[in-house]
């Protein structure tokens, strides 16, 4: 018995062990080799070295990750993603060392850096970076072809027709089919329910807080030529598409990816093929599902506004004040800006404050002096 009892805890320890092990092995800190570049202005080259070094610790970031795109189309000054880093997500690059640097032709000045990441830390970085108005949209389509048989076609006219309504909309839309991130299987199963850590994953390769995925099948209800009564042939195929789909989204407050809504669809086509048939569904569909998902997408957004303060200094006298504020109600996404005194502001706002302060400094005419997730300080310089 004392031999059983020695053997199973032997046992469990063993497997104690291995799983320590398994998990730290996991969570070992990779080391990658990355460059960046800045631009030299007003002969500025530590300016320049910084920015340049904040640009290739941050593409080492985002290469751990395994980012498709990449967070520079949405934020130009990188040393305010790196002031980000430091002070919500600390420990993400745990050293770094820079290999080689020099001053290149143009004004321009590049940096060779070699980077340790933490990955489940960049993670958490690259997942503060997520924008809420930024939509990944994946619904592979099972269509028939010419010849007989099937096939899944990952862009297609129901995914072509709803990225046009929603960047109609000023949403920015990512088709995640182009860049094999995931699979019609995969997608198959999320939609369904299961797959969160694809869901997750998708998040933070595209740098999205929502997710639009589904996908489609068919039937053909009637083919060509069918015998359907009173000496009749049916003279076109009918096809009847049916679509399964979700809208998923990051709970900025939890962290947890939640269902926003979730549906089943079905639209019916006449072609004189059933390849046509299916396209003419697929749009139909498209049109039909489009209100919904708009609605979902807006609520979602309005529900995540939240209030900034933005002091600006060098505001002296009321024609001032009145072209600052106009200028903060023209950044994208800015739903409302409330005066509180002169220089003083509240901004709606639906993303990170990073992005507010970012698109503030792309005026040309401001300095950021300091910014928390719920403040800016900023001085006007015209």
């Amino acid at each position: 018995m004392k031999s059983i009892l020695r053997g199973v805890i032997f046992l469990l320890s063993f497997l104690g062990i291995f799983n320590l092990t398994t998990e730290t092995a996991f969570a070992q800190a990779k080391t990658v080799v990355t460059e960046g570049e800045a631009a030299i202005v007003n002969n500025d080259i530590p300016s320049a070295r910084q920015e340049a070094v904040a640009r290739a610790k941050w593409a080492a970031v985002e290469r751990v990750v395994g980012v498709q795109v990449k967070a520079e189309s949405f934020v130009q000054n990188m040393v305010l993603v790196e002031d980000v880093m430091k002070s919500q997500v600390t420990g993400v690059v745990k050293k770094f060392d820079v290999l080689d640097q020099q001053k290149k032709e143009g004004d321009i000045y590049w940096v060779r850096v070699r980077c340790t990441v933490e990955p489940a830390k960049a993670r958490q970085a690259v997942s503060t970076l997520a924008l809420n108005g930024s939509i990944a949209l994946f619904i592979p389509a099972r269509k028939p072809q010419a010849g007989g048989g099937d096939r899944f076609e990952e862009t297609n006219i129901l995914s072509e027709t709803l990225i046009g309504k929603l960047t109609a909309q000023d949403y920015k839309v990512i088709d995640v089919a182009p860049t094999g991130a995931a699979d019609a299987a995969e997608i198959e199963c999320a939609a369904k329910g299961g797959h969160s850590l694809l869901l997750r994953s998708l998040m933070y390769k595209f740098l999205s807080n929502l997710l639009i995925i589904g996908k489609t099948d068919y039937t053909i209800s009637t083919k060509k030529g069918e015998d359907i009564g009173y000496g009749l042939s049916m003279p076109f195929n009918n096809v009847t598409v049916r679509l399964t789909y979700r809208v998923v989204a990051k709970n900025n407050k939890t962290g947890a990816v939640e269902v926003l809504t979730a549906g089943a669809e079905q639209a019916k086509g006449l072609a004189g093929n059933a390849e046509d048939a299916a396209a003419s569904a697929l749009k139909d569909l498209a049109e039909k599902i489009a209100p919904k998902i708009l609605d979902t997408v807006a609520k979602y957004i309005e529900g995540n506004a939240k209030k900034v303060q933005v002091k600006v200094m060098g505001v002296s006298d009321l024609d001032t004040n009145m072209e600052v504020k106009g200028i903060l109600q023209n950044i994208v996404w800015v739903t409302g800006v409330e005066d509180k005194e002169m220089g003083k502001y509240i901004v709606t706002y639906p993303e990170s404050t990073l992005y507010l302060a970012n698109s503030i400094k792309q005026k040309g005419d401001f300095k950021i002096i300091n910014f928390t997730p719920y403040s800016i300080d900023l001085e006007y310089q015209k």
